[in-house]
């Protein structure tokens, strides 16, 4: 695989995600839309659908020898290489479809088998959280433009109170089992939010932890990782305090832990 152009990629993923977002509102503030069934039983609708073939053409035009994986054809995908893109067109599909806003659009760039390169685009809370080329990471302040890049604050992890965390944890999974490794910690504060906004939420400081304690895919959570850590952030796997890395069998995360450095970790 030739060398990829890591300043044009950033520029051509953001600017995907700009204008999936797009698409993706017109649909959010029509009257009505249909909601499908995937395989999995999962809820997929029309902007998830539509999102896809935007960036999926975008980036196939743009950079035609990189593998690239998305969540809306990945029953086509065959798991063969450890540096790709990978797109989730609509993450938060549920938060989507009860109108609640907590969606995203994410892209990332997976090197041999780590995220490097993200954009988390929130188009219902107007907030987009990008990686530069050299995987540092921004909140860009709008209003937002495809073709010119606004100002962009520099964010970074909280220095975390082991006393007085943060956590962040899922609006629609939420259980028992995270209730019950949240209560290892002495928490201050309980934030809730939907889709990939949890990991940007850590990489501004809004919240200190986010664990996971349920099934995820890979494309829900590269773009989000990727932003964290070019903040300072950490991604373990919940079982060993590993790195979380991509690439894996079907796509399939493990549980895993999203962090500010600072935090004494608690066993599973």
């Amino acid at each position: 695989m030739s060398k990829i152009d890591k300043s044009l990629l950033c520029f051509e993923m953001r600017q995907l995600a700009l204008m999936a977002g797009r698409a993706i509102m017109e649909i959010y503030n029509a009257d009505d839309f249909e909601v499908k069934t995937k395989s999995d039983e999962s809820p997929v609708t029309i902007a998830d659908e539509t999102a896809d073939q935007i960036i999926f053409d975008g980036l196939s035009k743009s950079f035609p020898n990189t593998m690239i994986v998305t969540e809306e054809q990945s029953e086509t995908h065959v798991n063969s290489a450890d540096t790709f893109l990978i797109v989730d067109p609509l993450d938060g599909t549920k938060e989507f479809i009860h109108k609640r806003g907590d969606f995203t659009v994410n892209i990332a760039y997976v090197e041999d088998g780590m995220p490097t390169l993200g954009v988390v685009y929130a188009p219902a809370r107007e907030r987009l959280f990008i990686t530069d080329e050299n995987g540092v990471s921004y909140e860009e302040v709008g209003p937002f433009s495809d073709d010119v890049v606004g100002a962009r604050n520099p964010i970074k992890v909280s220095a975390p109170d082991q006393d007085k965390l943060i956590v962040v944890a899922s609006k629609s999974h939420r259980d028992q089992a995270t209730d019950d490794y949240i209560n290892k910690y002495s928490v201050e504060d309980m934030r809730s939010a939907g889709s990939s906004l949890k990991f940007c939420l850590v990489a501004t400081g809004e919240a200190d932890i986010y664990p996971r304690l349920g099934r995820t895919m890979e494309w829900d959570t590269a773009a989000g990782q990727a932003v964290l850590q070019g903040a300072g952030g950490k991604v373990v796997r919940f079982d060993n305090h590993e790195p979380l890395s991509y690439g894996k069998n079907i796509f399939e995360n493990p549980f895993f832990i999203a962090y500010a450095p600072g935090i004494d970790l608690q066993n599973a």
